[in-house]
């Protein structure tokens, strides 16, 4: 039994105002042979399949595409697809019904019947070839309050109560399907962050309820063959080997440059499970310029000339650039000094990062504190200029601050 975990796919983002639409179609379109070419059985899909939770329609329509392509390349594929945090759950799974009749499992909130986790929405039975059920799926996805058992009474055990409702949850879906299926290998879905997880700067949130952070991976119960995690981008695993992160198709912001995005294969075996990470290669270049350090504004033409860019690539195929640069003097609208200059030439500008000039301990140093009294308002204004931006004002700065303190 082989199983394709994916996860993070986000389809709808931007990257600095530039659509990705064209590196969703890509690797939309590749899924489907990475399926074939395998020999999966399922294909897991562990949330955040959309940016955000007001996809538009053309992200819909790609997602819906897709699914019809994986079950017109391998018609006995079994999906399940689970919500992650910005996800609209609701929409995810409204046209479950007909979903459904192209093998497609969707959950994208709790269900519960009589106050018991609903099994016939979130155990789904996985089958080989010959359609003989070899697995199960518990498909868990991205946990809210309204989820989590028992968290708003009185606790008084040491430790997190967040933490502790996710364990409690997991157990009683687990324990629940133990009663169904007896031994037979189960695979459980998450959608939020374990412990140990290395988290991509400023591309995931901090999402588990009541502002906790991580949970521990050892919630999971030890007798899940392997659990599908979605949120963090970067493929892992944490805790054992069998608790693992597919990651992102490709980078997501400049702090994924560097990962080896893909998807992860599992094979179910009569020893447990064994994982591989299947490499995909990235639809369109994403570089940082320099590949280290940083450069000046007036650097930037040069170093792009030396990547040997084609001038006559489409705008949707042309590399996205994360550019970090060192102000040569006063570092106001240097940001937008480079974008503009990046206009014309054949790559996409997907931020532009100052690098500061390292300041010394006693530049680090917070000032003595003065009463304003004492204190000369342009002293002041170089002072909170110089912090801004790096480098003393010049004389158009000054002058453009006396006029507006003169009232001239």
């Amino acid at each position: 039994m082989r199983i394709l975990h994916t996860a993070d796919w986000h389809i709808g983002q931007t990257l600095n105002g530039w659509t990705r639409e064209a590196e969703h179609g890509a690797f939309l379109a590749r899924l489907p042979e990475l399926v074939d070419a395998h020999g999966a059985d399922a294909l897991v899909v562990a949330g955040d399949v959309f940016d955000g939770v007001n996809p538009s329609a053309e992200a819909t329509r790609m997602l819906y595409e897709a699914l019809v392509g994986l079950h017109q390349r391998r018609p006995r594929l079994t999906t399940i697809m689970v919500a992650g945090n910005h996800d609209p759950a609701g929409r995810l799974e409204a046209p479950s019904a007909l979903l459904e009749g192209i093998g497609v499992r969707v959950v994208g909130v709790m269900h519960r019947r009589d106050g018991a986790i609903d099994l016939d929405r979130h155990l789904v039975p996985l089958r080989d070839r010959d359609g003989e059920v070899r697995a199960h799926v518990l498909a868990i996805p991205y946990l809210r309050a309204a989820d989590l058992p028992g968290l708003g009474q009185a606790d008084e055990e040491p430790g997190s109560p967040v933490v502790r409702a996710t364990r409690r949850l997991y157990a009683e879906a687990v324990e629940a399907a133990r009663k169904r299926i007896g031994g037979a290998p189960l695979v459980a879905t998450g959608h939020l962050h374990c412990a140990g997880g290395l988290e991509s700067d400023g591309a995931e949130r901090r999402i588990l309820v009541g502002g906790e952070h991580a949970a521990p991976p050892d919630i999971f119960p030890d007798d899940v063959a392997y659990v599908a995690l979605g949120h963090l981008h970067r493929p892992q695993h944490v805790g054992r080997e069998t608790v693992r992160y597919s990651g992102s198709p490709f980078p997501l912001s400049a702090t994924e440059l560097p990962y080896d995005h893909g998807v992860s294969l599992v094979e179910l075996r009569p020893d447990g499970a064994h994982c591989e990470h299947i490499r995909v290669a990235r639809p369109v270049p994403c570089l940082r310029l320099p590949q280290r350090g940083s450069l000046t504004a007036a650097e930037l033409p040069g170093a792009v000339a030396a990547l040997g860019l084609d001038p006559a690539c489409p705008r949707e195929g042309q590399p996205f650039a994360h550019v970090v640069v060192r102000p040569d003097g006063p570092a106001a609208g240097l940001a937008g000094e480079v974008e503009r200059a990046l206009e014309t030439l054949p790559l996409r500008c997907a931020g532009v990062k100052i690098d500061w000039p390292a300041r010394t301990a006693a530049e680090e140093a917070p000032p003595a504190p003065v009463s304003l009294a004492d204190c000369d308002p342009g002293d002041l204004f170089d002072r909170a200029f110089e912090a801004a931006h790096g480098a003393p004002p010049g004389p158009e700065h000054r002058a453009a601050f006396d006029e507006i303190r003169l009232g001239d």
